[in-house]
């Protein structure tokens, strides 16, 4: 087992080196020769002082990113090859014969050793958005919303374990079945969950102040036939230079929501063409289409870990002292599994997002046939990000969930509107 622990130190290693090379040296995020002087353009619509942080920034962001995600796997095979996870389970049948019991204290302990793990490097990302002016949250303000993200995790992680394990513990290779079918009702129990019980913890939302938008965003909706009677404004002012906007939920639950960042930095045209592209998501039922999409990727994923966890408690067990799938030493085992077959999708789950955006550009701007808006905005939004026209190859194909700007920029330049 030390040599694994060696050996995931050795290669994690090697690949930081290679992401600090691919993301200071070798990638170039640049706008292509034959983008330059069109709209696409950054040195059109930002200073360069601008281009030159936004250089530093994203360079930064993207290996910090892609530092993490092997960090994750590491933590939780450190937990389970280091004996700690056998550890924890001897502690938690000490402490209890309920399992219930059990599997509530080593999931405490493992979820507070991987924040932990993971604050450095979210402190780190916090203070970097300070310092190039992305965000302007208190210290007091992003520890509070640290907080309510690791309880708000910590419940769902919780509930979803517990019912991995019940599972796991009765039918060890067919678990992943009746976890699905459960997965089913709870995430669309959680779509109406999310828009009023989860993301009020995090903002303070109201009925939007400006009455005229207000009533020509709720036309935008009524022409897109979205039963819609009130447009909501959220103060992430407190929190970001960044703009947004959406609409979620489905049912009486169904909001739509704008940052007012938006308003306040966006003209009325720019807002409306914004407001257009996120209700053609809902027109084309995206967030229905997404959430069908994630239950046939999470049965693939649940089938695939049921798979590999049997097969290795049969190879390995005796030497992880693993004696049983179910086993809560199993528990670092199981999430890594999770985590990294998460990982492994990402690349399909991002792609089909990024055809429902485009989706939802051509129908923002077929909707509102205002070209000079929709671009505008969208330069407009890179500026205040500090945002990438052109990303690396690497960033787009494993992170990216929406085209770049230079495609989006350049599809509203040359679309036909006359269609």
């Amino acid at each position: 087992m030390k040599k694994i622990g060696w050996g995931f130190t050795s290669v994690y290693g090697v690949y930081l080196a290679f992401m600090a090379a691919y993301f200071f040296i070798w990638a170039k995020a640049g706008v292509p020769p034959n983008a330059k002087g069109t709209p696409a353009d950054p040195s059109l619509f930002m200073n360069a002082h601008q281009l030159a942080e936004s250089a530093r920034y994203n360079a930064w962001r993207h290996f910090i990113s892609f530092a993490a995600i092997p960090l994750e796997w590491g933590v939780y095979l450190f937990v389970l090859i280091s004996g700690f996870s056998r550890g924890l389970r001897n502690c938690s049948e000490r402490l209890s014969r309920l399992f219930i019991v059990q599997m509530f204290f080593c999931f405490a302990v493992v979820s507070l050793v991987s924040a932990a793990a993971f604050l450095p490097v979210n402190f780190i990302t916090y203070r970097m958005s300070v310092h190039y002016g992305i965000s302007v949250q208190s210290i007091q303000g992003w520890l509070r919303d640290q907080e309510i993200s690791f309880a708000i995790d910590s419940l769902i992680g919780f509930i979803t374990l517990a019912a991995v394990f019940f599972f796991i513990r009765r039918n060890p290779r067919n678990w992943w079945l009746p976890v699905w079918l459960l997965a089913v009702p709870f995430i669309v129990f959680m779509m109406y969950l999310q828009p009023v019980v989860i993301d009020p913890l995090y903002n303070h939302f109201q009925s939007l102040q400006n009455g005229q938008l207000k009533q020509e965003i709720l036309g935008l909706a009524t022409r897109a036939g979205i039963p819609a009677n009130n447009v909501y404004e959220v103060d992430m002012s407190k929190q970001t230079h960044a703009m947004n906007a959406y609409v979620t939920g489905v049912g009486s639950n169904l909001r739509i929501v704008l940052w007012d960042t938006t308003v306040h930095q966006l003209s009325r045209p720019q807002v409306l063409f914004i407001m257009a592209h996120e209700m053609g998501h809902y027109v084309m039922h995206h967030i229905l289409w997404g959430m069908v999409l994630a239950l046939a990727g999470l049965l693939i994923g649940l089938f695939l870990a049921a798979k590999l966890l049997v097969w290795i408690v049969e190879r390995w067990g005796a030497r992880l002292n693993l004696s049983h799938p179910g086993d809560l030493a199993a528990l670092p085992l199981v999430l890594l599994l999770f985590a990294t077959l998460s990982f492994a999708g990402e690349p399909v789950q991002n792609a089909i997002s990024r055809q429902f955006e485009h989706s939802a550009d051509s129908y923002a701007i077929h909707m509102t046939k205002n070209r000079t808006a929709a671009i505008s905005s969208f330069q407009k939004l890179s500026a205040a990000s500090l945002g990438e026209i052109n990303p690396p190859a690497l960033v787009k194909w494993v992170q990216y969930d929406h085209p770049t700007m230079l495609e989006r920029i350049n599809y509203f330049e040359h679309v036909n509107l006359k269609k």
